[in-house]
Protein backbone atom coordinates (compact mmCIF):
# COMPACT_ATOMS: atom_id res chain seq x y z
CA UNK A 1 0.00 0.00 0.00
CA UNK A 2 1.19 3.41 -0.92
CA UNK A 3 0.66 6.23 2.03
CA UNK A 4 0.59 9.78 1.35
CA UNK A 5 2.78 12.67 3.48
CA UNK A 6 6.76 11.34 2.56
CA UNK A 7 9.02 14.37 2.21
CA UNK A 8 10.86 13.89 -1.18
CA UNK A 9 14.12 16.03 -1.22
CA UNK A 10 14.67 17.98 -4.41
CA UNK A 11 17.83 19.70 -5.92
CA UNK A 12 18.58 23.23 -5.05
CA UNK A 13 21.32 25.04 -2.50
CA UNK A 14 19.90 27.96 -1.74
CA UNK A 15 16.67 30.98 -0.72
CA UNK A 16 14.57 34.82 -0.74
CA UNK A 17 12.97 36.14 1.78
CA UNK A 18 12.71 39.20 4.19
CA UNK A 19 14.65 39.34 7.17
CA UNK A 20 12.80 39.21 10.27
CA UNK A 21 11.79 42.76 10.42
CA UNK A 22 10.97 45.68 7.60
CA UNK A 23 13.25 47.65 6.08
CA UNK A 24 13.38 51.25 5.07
CA UNK A 25 15.39 53.02 2.80
CA UNK A 26 15.94 54.56 -1.35
CA UNK A 27 15.39 52.38 -4.40
CA UNK A 28 16.15 52.98 -7.82
CA UNK A 29 13.53 53.87 -10.77
CA UNK A 30 11.37 51.39 -12.10
CA UNK A 31 11.13 51.44 -15.95
CA UNK A 32 7.38 50.33 -17.43
CA UNK A 33 6.31 49.07 -20.42
CA UNK A 34 4.83 45.36 -21.88
CA UNK A 35 1.65 44.94 -24.49
CA UNK A 36 -0.98 44.26 -22.33
CA UNK A 37 -2.84 42.58 -25.80
CA UNK A 38 -4.10 39.33 -26.36
CA UNK A 39 -3.67 38.16 -23.00
CA UNK A 40 -5.41 34.71 -22.61
CA UNK A 41 -6.75 34.03 -19.07
CA UNK A 42 -7.37 30.50 -19.55
CA UNK A 43 -9.40 28.43 -16.55
CA UNK A 44 -6.73 26.00 -14.39
CA UNK A 45 -6.31 22.41 -15.62
CA UNK A 46 -8.78 20.62 -13.11
CA UNK A 47 -7.30 17.80 -11.40
CA UNK A 48 -6.88 14.02 -12.15
CA UNK A 49 -10.32 12.57 -11.72
CA UNK A 50 -8.51 9.40 -11.20
CA UNK A 51 -7.40 10.53 -8.15
CA UNK A 52 -9.43 9.75 -4.75
CA UNK A 53 -7.92 11.79 -1.71
CA UNK A 54 -7.08 9.84 1.28
CA UNK A 55 -5.78 10.84 4.86
CA UNK A 56 -1.48 11.93 4.44
CA UNK A 57 0.56 10.16 5.92
CA UNK A 58 4.30 11.44 7.08
CA UNK A 59 6.96 11.12 4.45
CA UNK A 60 9.09 13.83 2.35
CA UNK A 61 10.82 13.30 -0.27
CA UNK A 62 14.25 15.29 -1.16
CA UNK A 63 15.03 16.42 -4.80
CA UNK A 64 18.24 18.20 -3.45
CA UNK A 65 21.83 17.20 -4.42
CA UNK A 66 23.01 17.75 -0.41
CA UNK A 67 24.12 14.40 1.79
CA UNK A 68 20.91 12.41 2.07
CA UNK A 69 18.53 13.16 4.91
CA UNK A 70 18.34 10.71 7.58
CA UNK A 71 14.34 9.55 6.69
CA UNK A 72 13.23 6.52 5.17
CA UNK A 73 11.69 7.13 1.59
CA UNK A 74 8.56 6.49 1.09
CA UNK A 75 8.46 6.34 -2.77
CA UNK A 76 11.48 6.34 -5.32
CA UNK A 77 13.57 9.35 -5.02
CA UNK A 78 14.35 10.94 -8.58
CA UNK A 79 18.28 10.33 -10.02
CA UNK A 80 20.48 12.66 -7.36
CA UNK A 81 22.55 15.48 -8.99
CA UNK A 82 25.96 14.66 -10.14
CA UNK A 83 28.12 16.47 -8.12
CA UNK A 84 27.48 16.50 -4.54
CA UNK A 85 29.11 19.73 -2.08
CA UNK A 86 29.01 20.66 1.73
CA UNK A 87 25.65 21.64 2.61
CA UNK A 88 27.62 25.35 3.57
CA UNK A 89 29.00 25.65 0.22
CA UNK A 90 27.72 29.10 -1.20
CA UNK A 91 27.82 27.93 -5.13
CA UNK A 92 24.67 26.56 -7.23
CA UNK A 93 24.52 23.02 -7.21
CA UNK A 94 25.37 21.54 -10.84
CA UNK A 95 23.30 18.84 -11.48
CA UNK A 96 23.78 15.18 -13.43
CA UNK A 97 22.43 16.34 -17.08
CA UNK A 98 24.54 20.02 -16.53
CA UNK A 99 21.75 22.16 -15.15
CA UNK A 100 21.99 25.02 -12.81
CA UNK A 101 19.46 25.10 -10.05
CA UNK A 102 18.44 28.26 -8.53
CA UNK A 103 20.69 30.26 -6.05
CA UNK A 104 19.66 30.21 -2.18
CA UNK A 105 16.71 32.68 -1.72
CA UNK A 106 13.49 34.03 0.23
CA UNK A 107 10.58 36.17 -0.76
CA UNK A 108 10.19 34.76 -4.07
CA UNK A 109 6.77 33.00 -5.25
CA UNK A 110 5.97 29.24 -7.05
CA UNK A 111 3.38 27.75 -8.60
CA UNK A 112 2.65 24.46 -10.30
CA UNK A 113 0.81 22.75 -12.72
CA UNK A 114 1.12 19.03 -14.24
CA UNK A 115 4.46 19.14 -15.12
CA UNK A 116 6.14 21.87 -14.26
CA UNK A 117 6.84 24.30 -10.95
CA UNK A 118 7.37 27.94 -11.23
CA UNK A 119 9.67 29.95 -9.25
CA UNK A 120 9.42 33.59 -9.64
CA UNK A 121 11.72 36.25 -7.70
CA UNK A 122 13.30 36.16 -4.80
CA UNK A 123 16.14 38.01 -2.56
CA UNK A 124 19.65 36.82 -0.64
CA UNK A 125 21.93 39.04 0.93
CA UNK A 126 24.62 37.34 0.68
CA UNK A 127 26.81 38.50 -2.38
CA UNK A 128 28.40 35.05 -3.27
CA UNK A 129 25.19 32.90 -2.69
CA UNK A 130 23.25 35.33 -4.63
CA UNK A 131 25.40 35.10 -8.11
CA UNK A 132 28.10 37.41 -7.54
CA UNK A 133 29.08 39.67 -10.52
CA UNK A 134 26.57 37.86 -12.78
CA UNK A 135 23.43 38.99 -10.53
CA UNK A 136 22.85 42.46 -12.03
CA UNK A 137 19.98 42.53 -9.72
CA UNK A 138 21.75 41.35 -6.73
CA UNK A 139 20.51 41.42 -3.77
CA UNK A 140 17.35 40.68 -5.86
CA UNK A 141 16.56 37.74 -7.88
CA UNK A 142 14.93 39.56 -11.32
CA UNK A 143 14.35 35.76 -13.04
CA UNK A 144 11.90 32.74 -13.49
CA UNK A 145 12.85 28.99 -13.03
CA UNK A 146 11.03 25.63 -14.27
CA UNK A 147 11.37 23.00 -12.49
CA UNK A 148 10.12 20.16 -14.82
CA UNK A 149 8.71 17.07 -12.91
CA UNK A 150 8.94 14.23 -15.01
CA UNK A 151 13.10 15.48 -16.44
CA UNK A 152 14.00 16.31 -12.89
CA UNK A 153 15.83 19.34 -13.98
CA UNK A 154 15.46 23.03 -13.52
CA UNK A 155 15.81 25.95 -16.34
CA UNK A 156 16.00 29.29 -15.84
CA UNK A 157 12.98 30.28 -18.80
CA UNK A 158 14.44 33.39 -21.19
CA UNK A 159 11.68 35.67 -21.70
CA UNK A 160 10.62 38.51 -23.47
CA UNK A 161 8.47 41.76 -22.44
CA UNK A 162 8.84 43.95 -19.10
CA UNK A 163 9.73 41.69 -16.20
CA UNK A 164 8.73 43.46 -12.89
CA UNK A 165 11.44 45.03 -10.86
CA UNK A 166 9.67 44.08 -7.27
CA UNK A 167 10.83 41.15 -6.86
CA UNK A 168 10.08 40.28 -3.13
CA UNK A 169 6.88 39.30 -1.19
CA UNK A 170 4.95 39.23 -4.47
CA UNK A 171 2.28 37.87 -4.95
CA UNK A 172 1.73 35.39 -7.74
CA UNK A 173 -0.94 32.97 -9.10
CA UNK A 174 -1.34 30.46 -12.37
CA UNK A 175 -4.38 31.45 -14.34
CA UNK A 176 -4.51 28.64 -17.39
CA UNK A 177 -0.78 29.62 -19.13
CA UNK A 178 -0.54 32.91 -16.96
CA UNK A 179 1.40 33.55 -14.54
CA UNK A 180 -0.17 36.59 -12.93
CA UNK A 181 2.20 38.89 -10.23
CA UNK A 182 1.14 41.84 -8.12
CA UNK A 183 2.82 43.93 -5.55
CA UNK A 184 5.95 43.10 -4.33
CA UNK A 185 8.99 45.43 -3.02
CA UNK A 186 12.45 46.29 -4.55
CA UNK A 187 15.34 46.98 -2.23
CA UNK A 188 15.23 48.52 0.17
CA UNK A 189 12.44 47.17 1.46
CA UNK A 190 9.28 49.80 1.30
CA UNK A 191 10.94 52.13 -0.77
CA UNK A 192 9.53 50.67 -4.62
CA UNK A 193 6.27 48.93 -4.03
CA UNK A 194 4.57 47.55 -7.07
CA UNK A 195 0.74 48.08 -7.54
CA UNK A 196 0.48 46.97 -10.96
CA UNK A 197 -0.76 43.00 -12.43
CA UNK A 198 2.23 41.71 -14.77
CA UNK A 199 1.46 38.74 -16.88
CA UNK A 200 3.70 35.84 -17.81
CA UNK A 201 2.16 33.19 -20.51
CA UNK A 202 4.79 30.62 -19.74
CA UNK A 203 4.27 28.69 -23.08
CA UNK A 204 5.23 32.06 -25.60
CA UNK A 205 7.83 33.23 -22.69
CA UNK A 206 6.32 37.13 -22.90
CA UNK A 207 5.53 39.78 -19.93
CA UNK A 208 3.14 41.83 -20.53
CA UNK A 209 1.28 44.55 -18.58
CA UNK A 210 -2.31 44.27 -17.64
CA UNK A 211 -4.07 47.17 -18.34
CA UNK A 212 -6.73 48.25 -15.68
CA UNK A 213 -8.94 50.15 -14.76
CA UNK A 214 -10.58 51.48 -11.92
CA UNK A 215 -8.71 52.74 -8.32
CA UNK A 216 -5.50 49.66 -8.17
CA UNK A 217 -4.72 49.23 -4.68
CA UNK A 218 -1.99 51.22 -3.02
CA UNK A 219 1.90 49.96 -3.59
CA UNK A 220 2.02 46.61 -0.97
CA UNK A 221 3.87 43.50 -0.68
CA UNK A 222 3.70 40.73 1.15
CA UNK A 223 -0.13 40.65 0.52
CA UNK A 224 -1.93 37.84 -0.06
CA UNK A 225 -3.58 36.96 -3.56
CA UNK A 226 -5.85 34.23 -5.11
CA UNK A 227 -8.60 34.05 -7.99
CA UNK A 228 -12.10 32.72 -7.28
CA UNK A 229 -15.26 32.81 -9.44
CA UNK A 230 -13.26 34.95 -12.12
CA UNK A 231 -11.67 37.67 -10.39
CA UNK A 232 -8.63 38.34 -8.49
CA UNK A 233 -8.76 39.14 -4.70
CA UNK A 234 -6.10 41.28 -2.68
CA UNK A 235 -6.10 41.18 1.20
CA UNK A 236 -3.55 42.95 3.26
CA UNK A 237 0.04 43.96 3.15
CA UNK A 238 2.28 46.63 3.81
CA UNK A 239 4.04 49.77 2.30
CA UNK A 240 6.96 49.19 4.69
CA UNK A 241 5.47 51.74 7.04
CA UNK A 242 2.08 51.11 7.54
CA UNK A 243 -0.27 47.59 7.51
CA UNK A 244 -3.46 47.12 5.59
CA UNK A 245 -6.88 45.35 6.10
CA UNK A 246 -7.77 46.65 2.74
CA UNK A 247 -9.36 44.08 0.46
CA UNK A 248 -9.16 44.37 -3.65
CA UNK A 249 -11.27 42.71 -6.62
CA UNK A 250 -10.50 42.65 -10.12
CA UNK A 251 -12.43 41.33 -12.25
CA UNK A 252 -10.31 39.43 -14.99
CA UNK A 253 -13.09 39.98 -17.53
CA UNK A 254 -13.79 43.66 -17.06
CA UNK A 255 -10.57 44.18 -15.84
CA UNK A 256 -11.32 46.68 -13.45
CA UNK A 257 -10.32 47.29 -9.76
CA UNK A 258 -12.60 48.07 -6.61
CA UNK A 259 -11.67 48.17 -3.17
CA UNK A 260 -14.88 45.90 -1.40
CA UNK A 261 -16.07 47.68 1.79
CA UNK A 262 -17.19 45.39 4.11
CA UNK A 263 -20.67 45.68 6.56
CA UNK A 264 -18.92 45.06 9.43
CA UNK A 265 -18.12 47.49 12.15
CA UNK A 266 -14.25 48.22 12.23
CA UNK A 267 -13.76 46.22 15.56
CA UNK A 268 -14.79 43.16 13.73
CA UNK A 269 -12.48 43.34 11.22
CA UNK A 270 -9.08 41.09 11.22
CA UNK A 271 -5.88 42.47 12.28
CA UNK A 272 -3.91 44.19 9.83
CA UNK A 273 -1.08 42.34 8.48
CA UNK A 274 1.43 40.93 6.11
CA UNK A 275 3.31 37.86 4.98
CA UNK A 276 -0.16 36.08 5.71
CA UNK A 277 -2.36 33.20 3.70
CA UNK A 278 -5.73 33.08 2.53
CA UNK A 279 -8.07 29.76 1.03
CA UNK A 280 -11.66 29.83 -0.06
CA UNK A 281 -14.53 28.01 -0.65
CA UNK A 282 -15.81 29.82 -3.55
CA UNK A 283 -18.12 31.79 -0.28
CA UNK A 284 -15.78 32.80 2.41
CA UNK A 285 -12.08 34.11 2.09
CA UNK A 286 -10.14 32.71 5.03
CA UNK A 287 -7.17 34.52 6.23
CA UNK A 288 -4.72 31.78 7.97
CA UNK A 289 -2.25 33.66 9.95
CA UNK A 290 0.20 37.03 8.94
CA UNK A 291 1.73 39.98 11.50
CA UNK A 292 4.02 42.68 11.24
CA UNK A 293 7.45 43.11 11.94
CA UNK A 294 6.58 42.55 16.04
CA UNK A 295 3.66 39.97 16.28
CA UNK A 296 2.53 36.75 14.88
CA UNK A 297 -1.22 35.88 14.97
CA UNK A 298 -2.94 33.04 16.35
CA UNK A 299 -4.84 30.21 14.57
CA UNK A 300 -6.74 28.90 16.91
CA UNK A 301 -9.52 31.36 15.71
CA UNK A 302 -9.57 32.44 11.60
CA UNK A 303 -11.37 35.36 10.04
CA UNK A 304 -13.28 34.77 6.75
CA UNK A 305 -15.03 37.46 4.35
CA UNK A 306 -18.11 36.39 3.40
CA UNK A 307 -18.36 37.23 -0.67
CA UNK A 308 -22.00 36.77 -0.72
CA UNK A 309 -22.55 39.14 2.52
CA UNK A 310 -19.91 41.61 2.40
CA UNK A 311 -19.15 40.47 5.70
CA UNK A 312 -16.39 39.49 8.16
CA UNK A 313 -16.56 36.38 10.29
CA UNK A 314 -14.47 35.30 13.12
CA UNK A 315 -14.54 31.29 13.37
CA UNK A 316 -12.93 29.57 16.03
CA UNK A 317 -11.29 26.06 15.18
CA UNK A 318 -11.35 23.15 16.50
CA UNK A 319 -7.32 21.84 18.17
CA UNK A 320 -5.86 18.59 17.33
CA UNK A 321 -7.18 16.47 20.51
CA UNK A 322 -3.82 15.47 21.20
CA UNK A 323 -1.60 18.82 20.64
CA UNK A 324 -3.80 21.57 20.89
CA UNK A 325 -3.98 24.18 18.03
CA UNK A 326 -0.90 25.40 15.87
CA UNK A 327 1.81 27.73 16.94
CA UNK A 328 0.98 31.57 15.43
CA UNK A 329 2.99 32.44 12.34
CA UNK A 330 3.59 34.62 9.59
CA UNK A 331 5.62 34.17 6.62
CA UNK A 332 4.48 30.91 6.14
CA UNK A 333 3.21 28.60 3.21
CA UNK A 334 -0.22 27.18 2.28
CA UNK A 335 -1.66 25.49 -0.34
CA UNK A 336 -5.38 23.73 -0.69
CA UNK A 337 -6.88 20.61 -2.10
CA UNK A 338 -10.50 21.35 -2.38
CA UNK A 339 -11.77 21.85 1.53
CA UNK A 340 -8.20 20.86 2.83
CA UNK A 341 -5.41 23.11 3.83
CA UNK A 342 -2.28 22.59 4.32
CA UNK A 343 -0.23 25.11 6.71
CA UNK A 344 3.62 24.66 6.05
CA UNK A 345 6.96 26.53 8.35
CA UNK A 346 6.89 30.02 8.93
CA UNK A 347 8.05 32.11 11.69
CA UNK A 348 5.79 33.13 15.50
CA UNK A 349 8.54 35.80 16.40
CA UNK A 350 10.90 33.30 18.07
CA UNK A 351 11.52 30.41 16.32
CA UNK A 352 11.37 29.09 12.67
CA UNK A 353 8.93 26.09 12.10
CA UNK A 354 9.32 23.24 10.24
CA UNK A 355 5.51 21.61 11.48
CA UNK A 356 2.61 20.81 8.64
CA UNK A 357 -1.01 20.97 9.52
CA UNK A 358 -4.44 20.38 7.91
CA UNK A 359 -7.74 22.50 8.13
CA UNK A 360 -10.61 21.44 6.83
CA UNK A 361 -12.78 24.59 5.79
CA UNK A 362 -16.26 22.64 6.45
CA UNK A 363 -15.14 21.03 10.06
CA UNK A 364 -12.98 23.70 11.16
CA UNK A 365 -10.59 20.48 12.36
CA UNK A 366 -7.07 21.40 12.85
CA UNK A 367 -4.81 18.06 12.40
CA UNK A 368 -1.26 17.90 13.08
CA UNK A 369 0.50 15.79 10.15
CA UNK A 370 3.55 13.13 11.04
CA UNK A 371 5.80 14.55 8.82
CA UNK A 372 7.73 17.28 10.32
CA UNK A 373 10.11 19.35 7.50
CA UNK A 374 13.53 18.20 6.54
CA UNK A 375 14.18 21.79 7.73
CA UNK A 376 12.43 24.48 9.44
CA UNK A 377 11.86 27.50 7.27
CA UNK A 378 10.28 30.59 6.54
CA UNK A 379 10.07 33.22 3.86
CA UNK A 380 9.65 29.88 1.53
CA UNK A 381 7.49 29.24 -0.85
CA UNK A 382 5.13 26.13 -1.69
CA UNK A 383 2.48 24.64 -4.46
CA UNK A 384 0.69 21.74 -4.92
CA UNK A 385 0.34 20.18 -8.33
CA UNK A 386 -3.70 19.34 -9.28
CA UNK A 387 -2.53 15.44 -9.22
CA UNK A 388 -2.17 16.73 -4.60
CA UNK A 389 1.41 16.46 -4.75
CA UNK A 390 3.15 19.51 -2.61
CA UNK A 391 6.39 21.12 -3.81
CA UNK A 392 8.15 23.23 -1.19
CA UNK A 393 11.39 25.89 -2.10
CA UNK A 394 13.53 27.49 -0.69
CA UNK A 395 13.33 30.33 2.19
CA UNK A 396 15.31 31.19 5.68
CA UNK A 397 16.71 28.39 7.62
CA UNK A 398 19.13 30.38 10.06
CA UNK A 399 17.63 33.72 12.01
CA UNK A 400 21.18 34.64 13.63
CA UNK A 401 23.38 33.72 10.30
CA UNK A 402 20.53 35.01 7.94
CA UNK A 403 20.77 31.77 6.59
CA UNK A 404 19.22 30.84 3.36
CA UNK A 405 18.26 27.95 1.38
CA UNK A 406 17.88 26.85 -2.02
CA UNK A 407 16.77 23.28 -1.32
CA UNK A 408 13.60 21.63 -2.84
CA UNK A 409 11.01 19.03 -1.51
CA UNK A 410 8.07 17.49 -2.20
CA UNK A 411 5.61 15.40 -0.42
CA UNK A 412 2.23 13.71 -1.89
CA UNK A 413 -0.77 15.28 0.59
CA UNK A 414 -3.41 12.35 -0.89
CA UNK A 415 -2.53 8.85 -2.14
CA UNK A 416 -1.32 9.70 -6.09
CA UNK A 417 -3.45 8.27 -8.44
CA UNK A 418 -2.55 4.87 -10.42
CA UNK A 419 -1.81 7.15 -13.48
CA UNK A 420 0.91 9.14 -11.19
CA UNK A 421 2.23 5.89 -9.51
CA UNK A 422 2.77 4.26 -13.65
CA UNK A 423 4.06 7.53 -14.65
CA UNK A 424 6.64 7.53 -11.83
CA UNK A 425 7.48 4.06 -12.82
CA UNK A 426 8.19 4.59 -16.59
CA UNK A 427 10.05 7.88 -15.64
CA UNK A 428 12.39 5.32 -13.67
CA UNK A 429 12.69 2.70 -15.80
CA UNK A 430 13.62 4.84 -18.69
CA UNK A 431 15.20 8.19 -17.90
CA UNK A 432 15.98 8.88 -21.50
CA UNK A 433 12.14 9.28 -22.20
CA UNK A 434 12.47 13.06 -22.62
CA UNK A 435 14.73 12.84 -25.17
CA UNK A 436 12.33 11.17 -27.82
CA UNK A 437 10.46 13.03 -30.48
CA UNK A 438 6.62 13.82 -29.70
CA UNK A 439 5.80 11.41 -32.75
CA UNK A 440 7.74 8.67 -31.17
CA UNK A 441 6.41 9.08 -27.90
CA UNK A 442 2.48 8.87 -28.96
CA UNK A 443 3.68 6.55 -31.16
CA UNK A 444 4.88 4.30 -28.19
CA UNK A 445 0.89 4.60 -26.50
CA UNK A 446 1.75 7.98 -24.42
CA UNK A 447 -1.30 10.01 -24.34
CA UNK A 448 -1.07 13.31 -25.31
CA UNK A 449 -0.90 15.30 -21.76
CA UNK A 450 1.89 13.06 -20.30
CA UNK A 451 4.15 13.59 -23.77
CA UNK A 452 2.90 17.44 -22.90
CA UNK A 453 4.55 17.07 -19.29
CA UNK A 454 8.24 16.05 -21.35
CA UNK A 455 7.91 19.11 -23.79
Amino acid sequence: AVRAGGWCRSRVAGSEGSSAGLCAGGCSGRDRGGDARRLSLLPLREADPTRKPSPPGCRWDSLLSNPPLRTTVLLPLSHQCGRRRPPEAPLPSLCAAGHRSPPARSGHRCVADNANLYVFGGYNPDYDESGGPENEDYPLFRELWRYNFATDTWHQMGTEGYMPRELASMSLVLHGNNLLVFGGTGIPFGESNGNDVHVCNVKYKRWALLSCRGKKPNRIYGQAMAIINGSLYVFGGTTGYIYSTDLHKLDLNTREWIQLKPNNMSCDMPEERYRHEIAHDGQRIYILGGGTSWTAYSLDKIHAYNLETNTWEEIATKPHEKVGFPAARRCHSCVQIKNDVFVCGGYNGEVILGDVWKLNLQTFQWVKLPAAMPEPVYFHCAAVTPAGCMYVHGGVVNIHENKRTGSLFKMWLVVPSLLELSWEKLLGYFPRLATLSRAQLLHLGLTQGLVERLK
